[in-house]
């Protein structure tokens, strides 16, 4: 029978050109079966219902014309939605199947293998999943469904699922006509993943579009509570362009969640929610082995297909093995303006109210309403925050109406998130206690501008929005680069035209993701306070050693700044705390001195080498080591800061070789902050051991002038452009060039400034980097300055 003609279609003789027939859903599982099954990514056998046996239904039950008439009363206000949609749903679940359609379906169950085989229904409407447009979660998905009556009960709840209030209306939104879409069921073996895990991933960054990461969600048990934001589940990013070097592990992120439920196999075989146990709780659903697998496979789904992809996998609890059960195009990203870059800044920000995962990188003000259930849609406030518990698709009417939604539950891959990319509003997911904390009527700010990390403050806080046209930007002989130290924002600038990142803070890394004292973790039993070891003991669980917690988070919160722009140099400044601000890591004060001026004093080079913080520094160079070697990124350059003499310059190279960062070896680069007089007056010795200098403007002023860069009564003092401080940077540069070493300028005067870039362009810097706020302006400071 051809496939035109057949009611029921086994999904490996369907390909992705059989939308119209078996839907966008089920066109793709054929695909892969046929297509990539040889490649290793393995799908569960199936088979699908075809538009013709939708339409063999209707025509059996003489529906069209009651369902023509139903939606034309719609259509002219004559009824409700809701009315008309509970109408026709009642009509189909009443309807009986042609002896033909039926006996076509029990047949190809039959033939899956065992008597009562267990299966998972889908429905995927014949318009579904196009590039242009997402049908995802618009109809029903029944699991564990086994036996024939159930089987075809589900696939009429199938039919029915086309007519739901949110269903009717997103067709009416996206210009779909009624009649020309149908529906198809997909029917396929259940995996157990009830007694495993299974989640969602992207072949694309769901928040900046960076298309070279694969983002993974994670939970126990079935997918659906991911799908619905039911569960905060664990999150996973890998970096593509190395998946293919079996010898590396480019994983830049694992984010554990709480995955406080899981969705089993009642004794009846219905699913139903329970609650995880704590080891399942503080442990993380994957292994780093089947991450990089699932990473593999949404690379080689998305090679295939050309385009991002949006998909859904399981992992069956017997066999481990891994499956993707759903694949569908990317349908926000892949659209969005590449032309265009808008960022926001919040100004003057309240105090924080809450914290969750971001989606977008928007912000908003405004005023806060609470609804607990899809029943209580009429209640909310146009223009106001939605903060609920979760969503799922019958929430699409209010959600467009939102200028923010707040939700207790669920991640980035969730449905709440999922809507709110594809509508263009900011959201904060996974809060925990939104509908706690905040009240009706409060005026909050809602920001998803720095970073992963969202935050709801109190309070209508200024909001400055800056739109960039990317295509209009000049072209420069002098590099421009950026300074980082948010590894959970980098990502957002990759279509910047930046040549790398000329300053990346370690010492901010640190303090955001690790948040331990180095020596801590290396000498825990000299931690004397009994509060702070028993939160280093919290942080660390989970790590075989605590030093293996300091490497890890380091290594992978470096690793997404190392991401963004591979392979350009990305210049990594070894920790620059001053000891006070060491002190206050967790652990701190039983390592660090007091010192009445800790600008001049333990700070950068002197430490790496001293005995009081060997062990530390140890631990920094073996996270650069795993950076560059076990990761990959070996565009990473090391840069010493606040070195005083060529003297502490070779022993600081001593202790790094020790640790596996010998210069020249495997490529490796290492220059040095020049920010101290000696560093410009003994330039030539110091070009003998490092590749190059960067130029730290804060301190050089503060070195040159004798000023405290932080003293209010010496401020109008303090002036990057004094011509003692151009001196010397003229004077390094020159000398730097002349022994063969680049330099570089990291700091905010050329943004500010024009004619400072008119400076350091004539003086012939090799690069300069500026926060990504303030990119654009300077790249064309440097081209107005190249063209004199």
């Amino acid at each position: 029978m051809a496939l035109a003609t057949a009611q029921v279609i086994n999904f490996s003789k369907v390909k992705r050109q059989d939308v119209g027939l078996v839907g966008g859903k089920n066109a793709s599982l054929g695909e892969m079966i046929q297509t990539l099954q040889p490649k290793g990514i393995l799908v569960p056998p199936g088979f699908a219902t075809t538009s013709d046996a939708f339409r063999a239904y209707l025509d059996q039950n003489d529906l069209n014309t009651t369902i023509a008439v139903e939606l034309d009363a719609l259509a002219t206000g004559k009824t409700t939605l809701q009315k008309a949609g509970k109408r026709i749903r009642k009509l189909i679940l009443k309807g009986e199947w042609p002896d033909d359609t039926a006996e076509a379906i029990l047949t190809h169950y039959r033939a899956l293998g065992e008597t009562d085989m267990p299966v998972a229904v889908r429905s995927s409407a014949t318009a579904e999943d196009l590039p242009d447009a997402s049908f995802a979660g618009q109809q029903e998905t029944f699991l564990n469904v086994i036996g024939e009556d159930a089987l075809l009960d589900a696939c009429k709840r199938c039919y029915a699922s086309l007519f739901t209030d949110r269903a009717i209306s997103y067709r009416q939104i996206q210009g779909f006509a009624h009649d020309q879409v149908a529906l198809s069921v997909g029917v396929q073996q259940m995996v157990r993943a009830d007694i495993g895990g299974s989640g969602v991933m992207f072949s694309i960054d769901t928040e900046s579009g960076f298309p070279d990461a694969v983002l993974i969600n994670a939970a126990w048990g079935l997918g659906e509570n991911v799908v619905q934001g039911a569960v905060d589940p664990d999150e996973y990013q890998v970096f593509k362009p190395f998946l293919d070097n079996e010898s590396l592990t480019p994983i830049l992120e694992k984010r554990l969640g709480a995955k406080s439920i899981k969705m089993i196999h009642d004794r009846d075989g219905t699913p139903r929610n329970v609650p995880t146990s704590k080891a399942e709780q503080q442990s993380f659903v994957l292994s780093d082995d089947e991450i990089l697998t699932l990473a593999r496979q949404a690379k080689i789904i998305e090679d295939h297909y050309g385009l991002p992809m949006d998909m859904e996998w399981a992992r069956d609890g017997v066999t481990k093995t891994l499956y993707i059960v759903q694949a569908r195009p990317e349908t926000v990203q892949s659209r969005a303006d590449m032309g265009t870059l808008k960022s926001y800044a919040v100004k003057d920000p309240g105090e924080v109210l809450l914290t969750g995962l971001s989606v977008g990188s928007a912000a908003v003000a405004g005023r806060v309403s609470i609804i607990e259930s899809a029943g209580d849609i009429d209640r909310f406030i146009d223009g106001s925050v939605l903060v609920t518990g979760t969503t799922d698709p019958d929430w699409v009417p209010i959600m467009k109406r939102a200028a923010a939604i707040v939700t207790d539950h669920g991640g980035r891959t969730s449905h709440a998130a999922i809507v709110s990319r594809e509508l263009g509003l900011p959201a904060i997911v996974g809060c925990g206690d939104a509908t706690h904390v905040l009240h009706d009527e409060q005026d909050v700010t809602v920001s998803c501008a720095g970073g992963e990390d969202g935050v709801v403050t109190a309070g209508i806080s200024e909001i400055k929005i800056t739109e960039e046209t990317l295509e209009a930007l000049p072209e420069t002989k002098t590099d421009v680069m950026l300074n980082l130290a948010n590894p959970s924002a980098a990502l957002r600038w990759w279509r910047l035209p930046v040549e790398g990142v000329g300053l990346a803070r370690m010492e901010f890394v640190v303090n955001g993701a690790v948040r331990i004292h180095p020596m801590a973790l290396a000498h825990l039993d000299r931690v004397t306070n009994p509060d702070a070891r028993a939160e280093i003991e919290a942080l660390t669980a989970g790590y075989d050693t605590k030093p293996e917690y300091f490497v890890d988070r380091l290594a992978r919160g470096l690793s997404r700044i190392a991401a963004f722009c591979y392979p350009k140099p990305v210049i990594v400044r070894m920790s620059d705390f001053k000891t006070n601000e060491y002190a206050d890591l967790l652990g701190g004060r039983d390592f660090e001195p007091h010192e009445e001026n800790p600008m001049l004093g333990f700070r950068g080079a002197s430490r790496y080498y001293s005995e009081q913080y060997r062990d530390g520094f140890a631990l920094e160079c073996q996270a650069i080591a795993r950076l560059r070697t076990e990761m990959g990124f070996d565009n990473v350059i090391v840069m010493i800061p606040f070195c005083r003499t060529p003297d502490e310059a070779d022993k600081v190279l001593g202790v790094m070789a020790e640790h596996g960062l010998k210069r020249g070896e495997n490529g490796l680069e290492v220059y040095v902050m020049c920010e101290i007089p000696a560093n410009v007056l003994r330039a030539e010795e110091f070009a003998e051991r490092f590749d190059g200098f960067s130029i730290g403007s804060n301190d050089l002023t503060q070195l040159t002038l004798g000023i405290d860069r932080d003293s209010d009564a010496l401020a109008s003092l303090f002036r990057e452009d004094d011509p003692a401080v151009l001196s010397m940077i003229e004077t390094v540069i020159t000398m730097a060039h002349a022994a063969g070493s680049k330099v570089g300028f990291c700091g905010q005067a050329p943004s500010n400034d024009p004619a400072y870039a008119n400076h350091l362009v004539s003086y012939g810097i090799d690069s300069i980097s500026v926060t990504p706020d303030s990119f654009v302006q300077v790249l064309r400071n440097v081209a107005k300055a190249e063209k004199g």
